[in-house]
């Protein structure tokens, strides 16, 4: 593990503000559901993005089409989206002033990485919060 990754994921997730979860599922089956459900466990707050099911609800929370559909800002943005899809979903999250953004297990784009970084945002990629927890000590 690169040196700075912990203190990057710890500082991602020892936040108070929203994690939008885009490609957030209602499938319980579906590790976006799995993940929103433990991070709304350990008390953060999870904003489901989903445009197929944008005006529902997915674990108690209203679902929007995007990032920039959200009427408060966000603190991280968790990527379930192929790693081809990232690239537009970070430059929301630029544009949106989110904080962070974490790129779940297989999603690796290192174009999109690098752009978010240089807007000043803490990236992660290919890591779960879930499974990462523990080791954060949060």
């Amino acid at each position: 593990m690169a040196d700075d990754l912990l203190p990057r994921m710890t500082s991602l997730m020892n936040t108070a503000g929203p994690v939008a979860v885009v490609g957030a599922s209602a499938r319980p089956e579906r590790p976006s559901h799995d993940v929103m459900a433990f991070l709304q466990e350990k008390g953060r707050r999870c904003i489901p993005v989903n445009p197929g099911q944008a005006g529902g609800t997915i674990l108690g929370e209203r679902v929007y089409a995007s990032l920039s559909a959200i009427p408060e800002p966000v603190d991280v943005v968790d990527i379930f989206r192929r790693p081809e899809e990232v690239a537009p979903i970070v430059d929301e999250a630029i544009e949106v002033g989110a904080r962070g953004v974490w790129m779940q297990l297989g999603v690796v784009n290192a174009e999109a990485a690098r752009r978010a970084e240089s807007a000043g945002l803490i990236v992660v990629m290919d890591r779960c919060p879930k499974q990462e927890w523990g080791r954060l000590g949060l």
